[in-house]
């Protein structure tokens, strides 16, 4: 009879309680609201409910113990090629890209873009063959060719470069597309650049350049002091032809003016796309990143890249805080493309979570040239909750010790 009580007893103050998860107790960090402090984040049908000092257990279904981690919004990474399965060789339409959720929810992230793999002609086979079927939040940018990153001939033609088309497709799908990508274009003209900036116009939606191949007919100077519109992203800030230092090291002053202009510079790290001699410089002169990418494709996930946490303990061993880290990596990403919904812990906002550790040692970086950087600091992710579901939970912190279950409890 006292088993039955205290059962009736349990099963009601579970069915009393308000939330289906808190995380307790960690450093919670979060740029959209300006916090940085110790707190609780309730959780409750797949939103935040609540973050404050000190929520009462019993108010929760599940508590998890965030003591000595830190708790911030899913990570956005606004530069990857996720478009895989199409059996294009040597292309990123193709074999050259991953399935996501292998490579995001253990290292937080919870939101990807694309960054223009498809184009107009291909991005409702993406859709239908990735981006609805992954448990990572997929959106895209839409290529301005229109068979998108096919390689070799295909991003060449300035005859599939079709502004209308793209623009069109962008609307049609206007919930997953996020922008316009030009890339890897290697002649003289600036029809790429003109194209995608008109595809975006139509579609009150920014464009995001890979450079290509710099060539003195198109300087990279007027493309972001005169080409890009405010809102419009540069990825690959750190590359090695970016003229991005003078001779005595100082960081040339139109980087400074393009920014003022409101021209966004991503990492966008990748396979060949980020130099410490580049970056070290330009970040203690205070030309940081306004957002960090992986560029994450099946080369640079296994060379220096690694993944988006690799990339942020980069820019943390480099000086940056935490915070600043964690702010380009949320916040910064959501509102560069118009997804405002996402990259906080504001009440109602989905509960798309990361808790991170930082790992103190020493720790060795390379750049996408092999040169290496000794670092003290490098961040590991604990748990990834999509829409409050756990899609990664590294050492078990949401689960119940083995030997304090039932002789038959199941728990999957």
């Amino acid at each position: 009879m006292k088993f039955c009580v205290l059962l009736f007893i349990a099963a009601t103050a579970f069915a009393q309680a308000q939330y289906d998860l808190l995380i307790k107790g960690g450093h919670v960090i979060d740029g959209k609201n300006r916090l940085s402090a110790v707190r609780d984040v309730a959780i409750q049908d797949g939103k935040i409910a609540a973050v404050a000092a000190n929520i009462d257990r019993s108010r929760a279904k599940k508590v998890v113990d965030a003591a000595g981690l830190y708790v911030t919004p899913g990570l956005v990474d606004m530069h990857v090629h996720v478009y895989a399965g199409t059996g294009m060789r040597g292309a990123y339409s193709g074999d050259n890209s991953v399935y996501p959720d292998g490579f995001t929810l253990r290292a937080g992230v919870t939101t990807v873009a694309d960054a223009g793999s498809s184009g107009w002609r291909n991005f409702p086979d993406f859709k239908d063959r990735v981006i609805d079927r992954s448990t990572t939040r997929v959106l895209a940018f839409l290529n301005i060719v229109g068979k998108g990153m096919g390689g070799g001939a295909i991003e060449q033609d300035l005859n599939d470069m079709d502004a209308k088309a793209t623009a069109d497709q962008a609307l049609r799908y206007k919930t997953v597309v996020v922008g316009v990508k030009t890339a890897h274009y290697t002649g003289p003209e600036w029809t790429p650049v003109e194209r995608a900036i008109e595809a975006g116009n139509a579609a009150n939606i920014p464009v995001i350049v890979d450079f290509g191949t710099f060539r003195p007919e198109r300087p990279f100077e007027d493309l972001v002091t005169k080409k890009l519109r405010p809102g419009d992203i540069y990825t690959h800030t750190y590359l090695d032809a970016v003229p991005m230092l003078d001779d005595a090291g100082k960081v040339r002053p139109y980087l400074f003016e393009a920014r003022k202009r409101g021209v966004i510079f991503d990492v966008g790290h990748g396979g060949g796309s980020f130099l410490f001699r580049q970056a070290v410089p330009a970040v203690k002169q205070g030309f940081v990143p306004d957002s960090i990418s992986t560029d994450l494709h099946i080369s640079s996930m296994n060379a220096g890249m690694k993944d988006m946490l690799n990339v942020m303990s980069k820019f943390l061993n480099i000086g940056m805080s935490l915070d600043e880290v964690i702010l380009r990596s949320t916040w910064h990403p959501a509102r560069e493309i118009k997804h405002e919904e996402l990259g906080h812990l504001s009440v109602g906002a989905p509960a798309d979570v990361a808790v991170l550790r930082v790992a103190k040692g020493n720790f060795g970086f390379v750049d996408v040239f092999g040169a290496r950087m000794k670092g003290t600091q490098k961040l590991e992710c604990e748990l990834t909750l999509r829409d409050g579901r756990v899609v990664w939970d590294l050492n078990g912190i949401t689960r119940t010790d083995w030997d304090k279950l039932g002789k038959y409890t199941d728990l999957r």
